[in-house]
């Protein structure tokens, strides 16, 4: 039986988010159900609210990283059962047959990946919406499981901001021996320092406020440089094997270039338009330097992360909010003012 579904939305890009109920689909044979404990609070979900990118269709409902159980699961599901702690990240099915799907990248699904939220069902036509919601159906073959190590409400992140950063650091086979370096200290940046460390490389954060060395080396950090100080930009000079730049907007790459060795590689996390001020050329062609750009991982690499997380202890730091705080929540985020990742707790939702 279809299920009445109570959530926030967006309505429109200058409106704030709201109530909103809609109707979640019976489970087909391959779906999980799930009851939502946890979401984590995106910059995506605010992007998408305020449509900056674009293709916004109102009414919508954010929410990618989410946390729950499983209430029911169809007739042909073996890998979950009811009462399971699971996951669901940024995308909820792809055409399965492409190349990247075949080698286990469904992110770069040929014929696109179907968005958790703001996209359409492939088999119904319906629009998906996300986590900030009482209960999500999901094909379970883009379902994850949580490790029983790991707390539920900081993993929600993990399942973004998470997959984000640790997939670009597995592809470009950082370990022992690496150096890196992180650009910017936020949702992305803190977890990029953890994987970095965790994965043995000696990692360097570069960020524009003197303020924040305790915080970075707390995080994993063994060095501190201040992007805005010349000198010690400078002194940084062919240093990094691999950079990784979370800023999400728009900002210049040109003095990272720079601190790349030879056949360094700077990764772009942040979906920040064109680049401004042009790119210079001469540390690229004399260096052989290379700039590259990384979106999230497939589902068997994000359950690898998940795992990876519980064997190490990693996990988001997070700051737990009631559903009615998110417009409070989007602004503060608009200022940075988050440590690191807001996360919903949807029983403030389902007890309204």
């Amino acid at each position: 039986m279809t299920q009445p579904t109570r959530a926030y939305a967006a309505f429109a890009p200058d409106q704030k988010l709201g109530p909103f109920e809609f109707v979640r689909r019976d489970p087909r044979a391959d779906d999980v159900a799930i009851d939502i404990l946890y979401c984590g609070v995106c910059h995506s979900d605010l992007h998408t609210a305020h449509n900056d990118w674009g293709f916004s269709r109102y009414p919508i409902v954010p929410g990618h990283e989410i946390v729950g159980r499983v209430t029911a699961v169809g007739a042909d599901v073996t890998r979950f059962k009811v009462g399971d702690m699971v996951g669901v990240g940024c995308m909820v099915d792809a055409c399965g047959h492409c190349g990247p799907c075949n080698h286990g990248e469904e992110q770069y699904c040929a014929e696109y990946n179907t968005p958790t939220y703001g996209g359409v069902d492939r088999r119904d036509g319906q629009p998906t919406h996300g986590g900030y919601s009482e209960r999500i159906v999901v094909r379970d073959s883009f379902v994850l499981r949580i490790p029983d190590k790991l707390d539920p409400k900081s993993a929600a992140p993990l399942l973004c901001a998470g997959i984000t950063t640790y997939s670009p650091l597995r592809h470009w086979k950082i370990g022992k021996g690496h150096k890196v370096a992180v650009v910017g200290l936020g949702g992305l940046g803190h977890m990029a320092l953890k994987f970095a460390k965790a994965l043995g490389a000696e990692v360097t954060l570069f960020t524009r406020s003197p303020d924040k060395e305790a915080e970075a080396r707390r995080l994993g950090a063994d060095h501190v440089v201040l992007s805005t100080d010349t000198e010690q930009m400078n002194a940084t000079r062919g240093s990094y094997d691999f950079i990784l730049d979370t800023v999400p907007t728009e900002h210049d790459l040109n003095p990272y270039l720079w601190t790349l060795k030879i056949d360094g590689t700077l990764v772009l996390l942040g979906l920040i338009g064109v680049v401004q001020p042009p790119l210079q050329t001469l540390p690229l062609v004399f260096g052989r330097r290379q700039i590259a750009g990384s979106l999230i991982g497939g589902i068997a690499e994000t359950q690898e992360m998940l795992d990876f997380c519980a064997e190490h202890g990693i996990t988001c730091d997070v700051e737990m909010i009631d559903m009615q705080y998110i417009n409070t929540a989007y602004e503060r985020m608009l200022k940075s003012d988050v440590h690191y990742r807001f996360v919903i707790d949807l029983a403030s939702l389902k007890n309204a």
